[in-house]
């Protein structure tokens, strides 16, 4: 299953970012503040550009999507997706963010209701994230989504995931 990053949004212009785009990124997510008191490595250039191309065990660049929204020339979200991952016919968000300026207008609901419409278009059957232990934002948004806590919790070098999920059904594909 190969998705097309570009139908990724009724509203916006959808393509992947590539290393010459780092610097862009970057200057959004420095203002994620919350975002990094409960991740707690420092957003830089050159984290950025390992997040391009960081990929889980026994996945290829193939499978990752590291993606911007663009209204106009200005980055409005960025997601790292990667496909088929823990499992077939499952999708990975690693990673979302919603530019600082424009979070809580709804727009990264609408991004995130347009991009779960194609997967569910293109045959993925779940979505599966990690948030952040303790992060209320992060948390709040994907239930406020319909994701569910799965129970699972992986351990990293600052805290722990917890492993969110949500199965795509009917109405996952009726808002294209």
């Amino acid at each position: 299953m190969k998705i097309n990053v570009q139908q990724l949004s009724k509203q916006y212009k959808v393509r992947d970012l590539v290393p010459d785009d780092a610097l862009m990124v970057y200057e959004m997510l420095r203002y994620n503040t919350i975002f990094y008191q409960y991740h707690p490595s420092v957003v830089t250039v050159e984290s950025v550009l390992a997040d391009m191309k960081a990929l889980p065990p026994s996945k290829s660049g193939a499978d990752k999507h590291f993606i911007g929204f663009f209204n106009l020339s200005s980055l409005v979200a960025v997601m790292d997706l990667i496909e088929d991952y823990p499992s077939p016919h499952t999708a990975w968000i690693g990673f979302f963010s919603v530019n600082s300026h424009l979070q809580g207008s709804g727009i990264g609901t609408a991004i995130l209701s347009d991009c779960l419409c194609l997967l569910k278009q293109s045959g993925f059957q779940k979505v599966r994230l990690g948030v952040d232990k303790g992060n209320p934002q992060s948390s709040a948004f994907w239930i406020k989504n319909h994701f569910e806590w799965t129970g699972e919790e992986r351990l990293n070098d600052f805290s722990s995931y917890l492993l969110m999920e949500r199965t795509l059904g009917y109405s996952d594909v009726i808002s294209f």
